[in-house]
C-alpha cells in the first residue's frame, strides 16, 4: 500500500490495518519456516508496510496533540 493511500485513513482504520498486516506477517514467517512460502520478498514488503503504517499513525497522533 502506498503512503498516500494510508494517509487518507483515520487513526482507527490505521490501527486496524496495522494489526491485520502484523497478523499476515506472522503467518508469512511461519510459512517461510515450514518451507511453504514461495514469494520470500513478501516478508520484506510486509515489514516495510507495517513500518509505514506505524510512522503515519505516529504522525497523525502527534498532529492531534
Amino acid at each position: 500500500m502506498k503512503a498516500s493511500e494510508l494517509r487518507e485513513l483515520s487513526p482507527e482504520e490505521l490501527g486496524a490495518k496495522g494489526d491485520e498486516l502484523r497478523t499476515e506477517l506472522v503467518t508469512a514467517r511461519l510459512s517461510k519456516a515450514t518451507g511453504q512460502l514461495e514469494d520470500t520478498a513478501k516478508l520484506r514488503t510486509l515489514r516495510r508496510t507495517v513500518a509505514r503504517v506505524e510512522t503515519i499513525l505516529r504522525e497523525k497522533r502527534g498532529a492531534d496533540q
